[in-house]
């Protein structure tokens, strides 16, 4: 398999360099106010988004927890850097030996940054992540999270500290009761949560029975828990007195842990919030609808610090989005694995307006159709929702066709699948040789009949199918 040359820099050192704070939600969609979520209260992230740049359209590389915070460490896509799906997947995912030393802790430590994390750090191996502090606590305890963090964020700078939250995540196995797996309250926080009927169903899923109506709110309350979280690690940093010298980076690590969310390819899986403050580069309450990855947080912390940055990746500092004759055309994401299995490899490609997923196991296999104790599959399958556009979007999700094309602007959460309309097969075609070329230009294992063989076989044996072979090269 073909790896990225890298630069390997000398340890440098400026006065200038600021604080860098990366921020990360488990599971986070666009389920804020700042977002147009009339819903949802979260008045500290509202608050973080005023003081500097909002991305409209900004993407993780793959909806699952791994291969998603991989490509936050490496800049590069999982396909390239080999976080193929879960850490603790028994198939033993974990970043190439010649990426291990190019983490962002890793290339920051080298120049000088004292680095921290707080929370699940969930890509390995470990040693690949050196970091000098590692605060273990329960993160939905957000006082005592922040209290934590408060100590490392006191100490001697420049500091690179990665602060991840369990929340909006579900809480234990599933599946469990609504309100066991997000809690209303977790030591009192929310201090008012919402309650059934101020919550509206997911624009995904469109799906109101009262079990999951209750499933939503709930969630709700959680992500009302991250932003109080986020409102004390900020008071946190400036009772430190880093409030106007630290670069700040939020996030969610992917979409909501509902169907048609998290684990695949569409809006409500890859699509998440992402908020900058960049001193002296972005002004406050600024929005783009530049289209931008998490591939982009390594280049753009480098970028930062004044670190150079590694040759060969795939992201770029978000300091382009300064200047619209620099935003891309086009923006990926893909899909491997979740855990071990099913392996159903998905690529993606978007322009402003349209977006084609290509599912490389079409006919072959199917993706799965439940993720965390969501039953909302179940539901679209019965009275009201069968035969709807919401039952027919669910059944194509969960045996979908080898391409599917979604026009965007009409249709934000992909209910109406353009693909075998004659009236957009021009779009079609274009977007296809799009991605074919971006799989080509990053390298793509999957373009091969070897490549896909090698990464099928990563599929636990157990499964009743084993993976055919497929290039998927057209």
């Amino acid at each position: 398999m073909r790896l990225p040359a890298f630069l390997l820099v000398a340890p440098l050192l400026s006065a200038a360099q600021p604080n860098l704070l990366l921020i990360t939600a488990d599971d986070l969609g666009l389920m804020l106010g700042c977002y147009g979520d009339r819903a949802v209260r979260t008045p500290n992230l509202d608050a973080l988004a005023a003081r500097g740049r909002l991305f409209e359209n900004a993407y993780v590389a793959q909806a699952s927890c791994s291969p998603s915070r991989s490509a936050m460490f490496t800049g590069l896509y999982p396909h390239a850097n080999g976080q193929y799906g879960l850490l603790n997947a028994d198939a033993g995912f974990e970043l190439h030996e010649p990426l291990r030393r190019q983490t962002i802790p890793a290339l920051l430590k080298q120049h000088g940054y004292r680095t921290g994390i707080l929370g699940k750090l969930h890509v390995g191996p470990e040693a690949s992540f050196p970091f000098d502090e590692r605060l273990r606590v329960d993160t939905r305890d957000v006082r005592a999270a922040a209290a934590e963090a408060g100590k490392f964020l006191r100490g001697a700078g420049p500091f690179f500290f990665m602060a991840n939250y369990s929340d909006p995540h579900v809480q234990g196995r599933s599946p469990r009761p609504p309100a066991e797996a997000f809690p209303t309250q977790y030591k009192g926080v929310p201090d008012t949560p919402l309650k059934v009927g101020e919550v509206p169903p997911l624009p995904f899923q469109e799906v109101a029975t009262a079990e999951q109506v209750e499933r939503v709110t709930q969630y709700y309350n959680a992500v009302m828990r991250f932003d109080a979280a986020v409102g004390l690690l900020l008071a946190e940093l400036a009772a430190a007195g880093h409030a106007d010298d630290t670069v700040i980076l939020l996030v969610g690590d992917h979409g909501p842990p509902f169907f048609r969310g998290k684990t695949t390819c569409y809006e409500g899986g890859v699509k998440v919030p992402m908020l900058a403050v960049w001193p002296g580069v972005f002004a406050a309450g600024e929005r783009t609808p530049a289209l931008v990855s998490t591939v982009d947080l390594l280049p753009t912390l480098l970028d930062a610090a004044g670190v150079p940055a590694p040759a060969g990746l795939h992201g770029r500092s978000l300091r382009h989005t300064l200047t619209p004759d620099k935003h891309r055309e086009f923006l990926a994401t893909e899909f491997h694995f979740h855990g071990a299995t099913p392996f159903y490899p998905r690529r993606t490609i978007r322009d402003s307006r349209y977006k084609l997923i290509h599912n490389l196991r079409a006919g072959q296999a199917r993706p799965t159709t439940g993720i965390d104790g969501d039953a909302a599959y179940l539901m679209g399958q019965k009275p009201p929702y069968a035969g709807t556009r919401v039952g027919k979007a669910f059944e194509r999700a969960a045996n979908p066709p080898e391409f599917e094309l979604y026009d965007l602007q009409a249709d934000p959460w992909e209910f109406e699948d353009l693909s075998a309309d004659p009236a957009h097969a021009s779009t079609l075609e274009r977007l296809r040789a799009a991605l074919l070329e971006w799989r080509r230009s990053t390298s793509d294992p999957l373009l091969d009949d070897a490549g896909f063989s090698a990464m099928a076989a990563r599929e636990k044996p157990n499964t009743p199918k084993a993976a055919k072979k497929k290039s998927s090269t057209k």
